[in-house]
């Protein structure tokens, strides 16, 4: 096949150039397709520039190595045992944190939900038992979640659907697992006060689900929200914390995200504890204390056997995700 492409290269070139002269001093009446000419073009003098880099390599090696490179990138920033679970300090710069928030406070007040531990907003639409009714995201939220999808290579294609929370200095939120309608990775990108989020592991959702109802209010020792009992299997995956500062990307999928990519079907529930002080013993980050400190979001505090982090700010969280079924024309008859 490749052989007789070679072969009857030289004639459709003299084909593609007997077609572009005979259309440009011979106009149809009605102007041809753009893509056909587009395509002609293309195929005639993209070829050459198209088939060979610079450097000798075929685009589809060259977007291969880009590929790796970005996963390389991206392996710097893992942290704990997952290797799923990615921790990027300073992902944005205090200027851009601080015209995120200014979009943030500036959408109308309708657009606030009000739950019980926290509010927040909903961009990109409602998800569905069906998948998303879509509505576009705003430029300023479409610009930072673009930076994400093209920047981590972990999304198959462009986040769609972005929640914003607030949560005051005393709140947070119990284990949880995301739901099955979004495509297994979450990108949370935290603004303000800098906050404790706990990853527990757990093996049956219906045994976490009894085990929430029966210990609502429960606080652990190591800094989650619920108590959640020992499970068969999770011996050896231990319970850990990720310390989020403002400005930060943290990047979770597969193990860390669904149990469905475990072998023992073991998965995590992530959390924040109800409390204006954080322990970070259990991080598996490392942040240094004299920024935490200087950031004017938290204090530190530090003694033998705990390290503490006192919230004195809000907290935004923007949590980027995609769903991947999307019904556009869903109630259109």
């Amino acid at each position: 096949m490749g052989c007789w492409i070679l072969s009857t290269r030289p004639i459709l070139e003299y084909f593609c150039i007997t077609l572009l002269i005979a259309l440009l001093y011979h106009p149809p009446p009605t102007p041809p397709p753009r893509a056909i000419l587009l395509s002609l073009v293309f195929f005639r003098f993209g070829y050459n520039l198209c088939s060979l880099s610079p450097d000798g390599e075929s685009p589809a090696t060259l977007y291969v190595n880009w590929g790796m490179e970005r996963k390389e990138k991206l392996n710097n920033f893992i942290v704990g045992d997952l290797p799923t679970l990615i921790y990027i300090p300073d992902f944005i710069t205090d200027s851009e944190q601080a015209q995120l928030l200014n979009n943030i406070y500036q959408a109308p007040v309708s657009k606030w939900k009000s739950l019980k531990n926290r509010r927040l907003q909903n961009w990109g639409g409602v998800v569905h038992e069906k998948g998303l009714l879509p509505q576009d995201l705003p430029p300023w939220l479409a610009k930072i979640t673009k930076r994400i999808y093209e920047g981590s290579g972990l999304f198959p294609s462009a986040i769609n659907h972005v929640l914003i929370n607030e949560y005051l200095s005393n709140q947070g939120i119990m284990p949880h697992q995301d739901g099955p309608a979004y495509y297994p990775v979450v990108a949370i990108l935290s603004l303000g006060s800098p906050v404790v989020m706990d990853f527990t592991p757990h093996s049956r959702l219906q045994s976490c689900k009894r085990t929430l109802k029966e210990n609502v209010g429960d606080k652990i020792s190591n800094g989650g929200a619920v108590a959640i009992e020992a499970n068969d299997g999770s011996d050896n995956n231990r319970p850990f914390s990720v310390l989020l500062m403002p400005c930060s990307l943290l990047i979770f999928k597969d193990d860390a995200y669904s149990g469905k990519f475990m072998s023992k079907g073991l998965y995590y529930l992530h959390g924040i504890e109800d409390s204006e002080v954080h322990r970070f013993d259990l991080a598996v980050n490392e942040i240094d204390s004299l920024s935490l400190s200087s950031s004017g979001q938290a204090e530190v505090m530090r003694s033998d056997n705990a390290k503490i982090v006192s919230r004195t700010a809000n907290r935004i969280s923007l949590t980027c995700r995609l769903v991947l079924k999307v019904h556009k024309n869903l109630f259109k008859f």
